[in-house]
């Protein structure tokens, strides 16, 4: 996926910041080279929120999701996307045709409407959603 465009959801970034995640390895690494190939990243702006929130709750210690959330805002590779009324709306017809939850309707609504991939972790995204574009799942395994 050189130099590719992918909108990257929540499950992904939290795996990536979260050490003790049964996916920390696989999304640093994917993350990394997807980045070293020249990739960008998008994502709703909600990401942010979700990210944050999801590394104080999971770890007790907010000052580590002020932190992440500085890193996330400094990553060079990372375009965030306003949830307007037009993405909102597109999110939940995604939401009520597909029975996705809010936040994961946004992000499937992203990919959708920029026509590029969405990576997650999120089996159920792919269950749901795998008809409306394409869904990623980062590799397990690293590759050399």
């Amino acid at each position: 996926m050189a130099g590719a465009v992918v909108v990257v959801d929540a499950s992904v970034w939290v795996s990536r910041l979260v050490t003790d995640d049964v996916f920390h390895t696989a999304s640093r690494r994917w993350l990394a080279q997807h980045a070293q190939d020249g990739g960008q990243w998008v994502a709703p702006a909600l990401m942010l929120a979700e990210v944050v929130g999801a590394i104080s709750r999971r770890t007790g210690q907010p000052e580590l999701a002020h932190r992440a959330l500085k890193h996330l805002l400094k990553l060079p590779g990372l375009r965030l996307v306003a949830l307007d009324r037009r993405l909102g709306k597109a999110a939940a017809q995604l939401a009520a045709s597909a029975g996705l939850r809010g936040a994961d309707a946004v992000y499937a609504a992203l990919a959708q409407h920029l026509s590029i991939p969405l990576v997650t972790w999120d089996e159920e995204i792919g269950q749901r959603a795998g008809d409306l574009g394409t869904i990623i799942q980062p590799p397990r395994e690293a590759t050399p």
